[in-house]
C-alpha cells in the first residue's frame, strides 16, 4: 500500500471516529467520592531493555560461542535465539560494540583456515544484522587454526575450534 493510499485510509478512519463518537451530557455526582490512598507504591514496570548487568546473568546473552560444522560457514539453528538475544541488546544499547572472533580447526592450510574463520565472522554479523544489530557496532576479525581450545587431534577437539566467540569490547 504506498503512502498516499495510506494517508487516505487514516483520515477516513479519524473521520469516522469523531462523526460517531455520541455526545453524553455530563452530571456531577451529588457526593464527591473519596480518593482511596495506596499503602505502597506499585513497582515501575520493568523497560525490557537490556543492560550491561544483562550480559552475566542473562542465559541468552551469556552463550558467546557460536559452533559450525566442518568447512561450513553457514549458521546452524540452534544459534538464532542467541542471535536474536545479542542484536536486541544492541539495539538496546547503541554504544555496545562487539569483536566477532573467527576461529578453525587445524586442518586445511594456514589461509584457508583465515578465509574460512572469516566467513563465519561474517555470516554471525550478518544474523545480528539481520535480528536488527548495526553494522556500526560489529567487527570481525579471523584467527583461522591460530588460537585453538583444545590441541588434540580428534573430531571432539576439531569440533570445540570451530567457532565464532562474541566479545563485547564496549558494553
Amino acid at each position: 500500500m504506498n503512502a498516499t493510499t495510506r494517508l487516505l485510509l487514516t483520515a477516513l478512519l479519524c473521520t469516522a471516529a469523531v462523526a460517531c463518537t455520541k455526545k453524553v451530557k455530563e452530571t456531577p455526582p451529588s457526593e464527591p467520592a473519596p480518593t482511596p490512598t495506596p499503602a505502597t507504591e506499585p513497582a515501575p514496570a520493568p523497560s525490557g531493555l537490556y543492560t550491561p548487568e544483562d550480559l552475566d546473568t542473562d542465559a541468552c546473552l551469556r552463550q558467546r560461542v557460536i559452533y559450525f560444522d566442518f568447512d561450513q560457514d553457514v549458521l546452524r539453528p540452534e544459534f538464532q535465539a542467541a542471535m536474536a538475544c545479542h542484536a536486541k541488546y544492541l539495539r538496546d544499547r547503541p554504544s555496545a560494540r562487539i569483536t566477532l572472533e573467527g576461529h578453525a580447526d587445524e586442518r586445511g592450510s594456514r589461509e584457508y583456515n583465515l578465509g574460512l574463520g572469516e566467513r563465519r565472522g561474517n555470516s554471525v554479523s550478518s544474523a545480528l544484522q539481520a535480528n536488527g544489530g548495526s553494522a556500526s557496532q560489529l567487527t570481525v576479525v579471523s584467527y583461522g587454526e591460530e588460537r585453538p581450545t583444545c590441541t588434540e587431534s580428534n573430531e571432539d577437539c576439531w569440533q570445540r575450534n570451530r567457532r565464532v566467540e562474541i566479545i563485547y569490547t564496549a558494553k
